[in-house]
C-alpha cells in the first residue's frame, strides 16, 4: 500500500496572533472604567462641547453655531445616536432621563476609534518597515497613557487620531508604492483622511505635510516632472477640502461663523492672561517634550528620538517623510501660550513607529552579537518598552473605576444638607449637579436641590480691578473674583455652606502672586468656617502632586486613589448663619 503523504501542519502566524492580543488589550484598557463620574460628566469640554451639540442637531439642524472645535466628531455622534435611539424624541428623552447612557455611548465610540487607530498604527509600521515594527508600534500605542486616558472621554482628540493615522498610512503607501506618485487611489484617500482629521480637530491637519512630502518624493524619484507634481498636490488639496467639508460643511455654508470660531480658538491657544492661572510652565516646546516622557513613556520616547536620528542615516526618505512634521508641529504648538498634553496626540503615531523601529534595530544588533540570548533579550526589551505605559494605564483605569470625589460629596450633601439650603459651590461641577439628587429615577427628581450662590457677582477688568459683570464668570477666571470679604456677604445672605475644590484652589496656590485676594479668601475660610466634610482623591499618606493642568485632571500620578479634586465642605456660623 502506498503511504499517504502527510499534510503539512498549518503554521501559526505568531505576529497575527500578537496583533489580535494587542487589539483586544487596547480595547480592554480603553473601556475599563469608562463609566467614571456618570450620570455626570465632570470634564468641562466633554460636558459642553460635543455630546450636547450632537443632541442639538436633532432639533435645529446641522449648523453647530460653534466652531471653537470642528464638528466632525459631533456629526459622528449624531449618526451613532440616530442609529441607536432612532429619532429626535427618543434621543432627547434619553438625554434628560438617562444621560449616563448617552455619554457612555459616546465614550465607547471613542474607545472603538482609539482601538482602530492602534490597528492602523500596525499597518503604518508594517508598510514603512516590516510587520515586527508594526506589531511593536501597535503595542506601544495600545498602552501609551495619553491616548488610553482620552479614550475614556467623549472628546475629539482620540477620534482625530483615526483619520490622521490613516493619512500617514496613505503617505507611507505612496512613498513605498509603485507607479507615479504611488497611486491615485492612495493620494485621494490620504487627502480625504487629512480633511477628516482637520475637520475633527484642527491641529490634526498637520498630517497634510507628510502626505505632500510623499507625493514630492515619489514624483522626483519617478522623474515625473514639475507639472505632474503640481497636479498631484492639487488633487491632494482638493481631496483634503472634500474631507474637511464632509466633516465640517458649515465651514462653507456659515463661513462668517466659522471664521469667527477659528479666530477665537487662536486667541484661546495664544493665551488669555486671566485664563492661564495655574499654567506655570514657561516653555511650550519643553513642556511637550516632557509630556512625551509620561504620555508615551520614557523608554519609548527615547527610542523615538533614537529612531529619528537613525533614520537620518539609514532611511532618509522616511526621515524626510516624518521628521519635518514633528519639528513643525512642536515649534508651532510650543510657541502658543497654553499647552496641554493631549494636544500632542497627532504626533503619537509617528513617535510610536520610530520607537518600534529603533527598538527592533537594537534587538537585532544584540541578537547578532549574542545569538543564544536573542529570544530572552527580545522579551526583556519588549517588557521594558511597555512596562511604564501598562503600569500607569492600569493604575488610571482602577482610579476611574472608583467613585468620584464629587459624587461622594454630592451624596453626603443630599444626606446632610436639606433641599433649598443656600450653598456657595465653586465651579468644579456641571450645572445640573445640584438639581436632580436622583437622576436615575426622574419621577423622584425634585428640581433644584440647593440654591447656589451666583459666583459671577463680580469680575475683573484687564488691570485686575473688580467691576460689575454679567451673570456668569468663566471657570478659568473664577479665582480673580475672590476676596475675604465675600465670607461676610455669604453670611449676610444666608449662604452658610461653602464647598471648595482643589481644581480651583490649587490654581491660586500655584501662582500666589497673581491672585492674592484668592489666597486670603481661602485662609479666611479655613479660619472662620468649620470643616464638616472632606473628600480626598489621594491614597492615605500620599503626597498630593503639584498642580498641573494635565496631572490634576488625568490622574497619572500614583498618589491618586479615586478620580476628582479634593473637596472640602465648610459651615459658616456668623451673621445670618449663627
Amino acid at each position: 500500500m502506498e503511504r499517504h503523504a502527510r499534510r503539512p501542519r498549518p503554521r501559526i502566524d505568531a505576529l497575527a496572533l500578537g496583533l489580535v492580543a494587542v487589539l483586544l488589550g487596547a480595547f480592554g484598557l480603553r473601556v475599563w472604567g469608562i463609566g467614571h463620574g456618570l450620570p455626570f460628566s465632570y470634564n468641562i469640554d466633554e460636558e459642553g462641547h460635543f455630546v450636547p451639540v450632537a443632541i442639538g442637531f436633532f432639533g435645529h439642524g446641522f449648523n453647530p453655531r460653534y466652531f471653537l472645535n470642528p464638528p466632525g466628531f459631533t456629526e459622528l455622534l449624531y449618526a451613532v445616536y440616530a442609529v441607536w435611539f432612532g429619532g429626535r424624541e427618543a434621543v432627547a428623552k434619553a438625554y434628560v432621563d438617562d444621560p449616563s447612557q448617552v455619554f457612555l455611548i459616546a465614550r465607547v465610540t471613542v474607545a472603538l476609534l482609539g482601538t482602530v487607530s492602534v490597528w492602523l498604527l500596525h499597518l503604518l509600521g508594517s508598510r514603512l518597515f516590516d510587520r515586527r515594527v508594526g506589531l511593536l508600534a501597535a503595542a506601544i500605542g495600545a498602552v501609551a497613557f495619553l491616548p488610553v486616558f482620552y479614550s475614556h472621554l467623549a472628546l475629539n482628540d482620540v477620534p482625530s487620531m483615526f483619520p490622521a493615522t490613516l493619512a500617514l498610512l496613505c503617505a507611507a503607501l505612496i512613498l513605498k508604492g509603485s507607479g507615479r506618485a504611488g497611486g491615485l487611489g492612495w493620494l485621494l484617500l490620504g487627502g480625504v483622511a487629512v480633511g477628516l482629521a482637520a475637520g475633527t480637530k484642527y491641529t490634526a491637519g498637520i498630517v497634510l505635510l507628510p502626505l505632500a512630502t510623499a507625493v514630492l518624493i515619489r514624483t522626483r524619484e519617478e522623474r515625473a516632472g514639475v507639472a505632474h507634481a503640481l497636479a498631484a498636490l492639487a488633487l491632494a488639496g482638493l481631496a483634503t477640502a472634500v474631507g474637511f467639508l464632509i466633516a465640517n460643511p458649515h465651514a462653507l455654508l456659515s463661513f462668517s461663523e466659522f471664521r469667527a470660531g477659528v479666530g477665537r480658538q487662536r486667541e484661546l491657544a495664544g493665551g488669555d492672561e486671566l485664563a492661564k492661572l495655574g499654567l506655570t510652565q514657561e516653555n511650550g516646546v519643553l513642556y511637550y517634550l516632557w509630556a512625551f516622557t509620561w504620555g508615551l513613556g520614557w523608554i519609548p520616547a527615547l527610542l523615538a528620538l533614537g529612531g529619528a536620528v537613525l533614520s537620518l542615516f539609514k532611511e532618509r526618505r522616511i526621515a524626510l517623510l516624518l521628521l519635518p512634521t514633528v519639528v513643525v508641529y512642536l515649534v508651532y504648538m510650543g510657541t502658543q501660550d497654553r499647552y496641554f498634553g493631549r494636544w500632542l496626540l497627532p504626533l503619537f503615531p509617528i513617535a510610536c513607529v520610530l520607537a518600534a523601529w529603533f527598538a527592533i534595530w537594537l534587538i537585532e544588533l544584540a541578537a547578532a552579537r549574542w545569538p543564544r540570548a536573542a529570544r530572552p533579550v527580545a522579551i526583556v526589551a519588549v517588557i521594558a518598552i511597555l512596562a511604564q505605559g501598562l503600569v500607569y494605564v492600569i493604575h488610571n483605569d482602577r482610579v476611574l473605576s472608583r467613585p468620584d470625589t464629587r459624587g461622594l460629596a454630592h451624596d453626603w450633601m443630599v444626606e446632610n444638607i436639606p433641599a433649598g439650603t443656600k450653598v456657595m459651590l465653586e465651579p468644579i461641577v456641571p450645572a445640573r449637579w445640584s438639581e436632580d439628587p436622583n437622576r436615575a429615577d426622574p419621577a423622584t427628581a425634585s428640581g433644584k436641590r440647593w440654591e447656589l450662590w451666583d459666583t459671577a457677582r463680580a469680575s475683573v477688568d484687564d488691570f485686575g480691578r473688580r467691576v460689575p459683570s454679567s451673570r456668569f464668570v468663566k471657570v478659568d477666571k473664577y479665582q480673580r473674583v475672590l476676596y475675604p470679604e465675600l465670607l461676610d456677604e455669604y453670611e449676610a445672605a444666608g449662604f452658610c455652606w461653602v464647598v471648595i475644590g482643589s481644581h480651583q484652589r490649587d490654581r491660586a496656590l500655584a501662582q500666589p502672586g497673581e491672585v492674592p485676594g484668592a489666597l486670603a479668601y481661602y485662609d479666611a475660610l479655613a479660619q472662620r468656617g468649620e470643616e464638616v466634610a472632606r473628600f480626598s482623591p489621594y491614597k492615605e499618606g500620599a503626597d498630593p502632586p503639584t498642580f498641573n493642568f494635565d496631572w490634576a485632571f488625568d490622574y497619572y500620578p500614583l498618589a491618586y486613589e479615586r478620580p476628582g479634586p479634593e473637596i472640602v465642605i465648610y459651615r459658616l456660623s456668623g451673621g445670618g448663619c449663627s
